[in-house]
C-alpha cells in the first residue's frame, strides 16, 4: 500500500510539473497587431514584452534627454520611450513618426512630453512597412532633434 501511495505521488507530482513547466516561459499574446496598435498603449495591449530599440536620438543642446525607438515583431507596431537624467526647465517632447516611405508620405505622429527626471513612452502606431523615427522638440528653442529613419 505504501508503494501504491509512493507511486502516486511521485506521478502526481510529475504531472503537475509537465503541467506547469510551459507556463514558466510563455507570454501573454498580443492584444493588436499593425495598424489595429495605432494610438494604443504598448504595455497594455502587450507589446513592450519583445520590443527591442531600433533607432535613438539624443538633444543636441541637452545630453540628459534620449528618445528611443521602441519596436515590437509581435504587434508590428512603433513607439518612442522618453528618458530624462535631470530636472527640466522648459517644455520638452519625443515623438513617434510613421512615413509611407523615407521622408516621403507622412502619416501620423504621436508625442510623450518628457519627465521631470524618469521615463515614460507613447502609444503606438503600427504598420508591417512603415518607415519609423523619433524626433525630440525642445519648446524653448524650437530645436528639432531626429533620428535616423527605420
Amino acid at each position: 500500500m505504501k508503494r501504491m501511495i509512493a507511486k502516486v505521488a511521485t506521478v502526481s507530482a510529475a504531472a503537475m510539473t509537465v503541467a506547469l513547466v510551459p507556463l514558466a516561459g510563455t507570454s501573454y499574446a498580443a492584444g493588436c497587431g499593425g495598424a489595429g496598435c495605432d494610438n494604443r498603449g504598448p504595455v497594455s495591449m502587450g507589446c513592450d514584452g519583445d520590443a527591442v530599440t531600433k533607432a535613438s536620438v539624443t538633444a543636441r543642446n541637452h545630453p540628459g534627454l534620449r528618445a528611443e525607438l521602441r519596436w515590437s515583431p509581435s504587434c508590428t507596431a512603433a513607439w518612442v520611450r522618453v528618458t530624462a537624467d535631470g530636472e527640466q526647465w522648459w517644455d520638452r517632447y519625443g515623438s513617434v513618426e510613421k512615413w509611407g516611405g523615407k521622408g516621403t508620405d507622412f502619416q501620423r505622429s504621436l508625442q510623450v512630453k518628457f519627465p521631470n527626471p524618469g521615463q515614460d513612452w507613447s502609444n503606438m502606431l503600427g504598420s508591417p512597412t512603415a518607415y519609423y523615427r523619433v524626433c525630440i522638440k525642445d519648446t524653448a528653442t524650437d530645436l528639432v532633434d531626429c533620428s535616423v529613419f527605420w
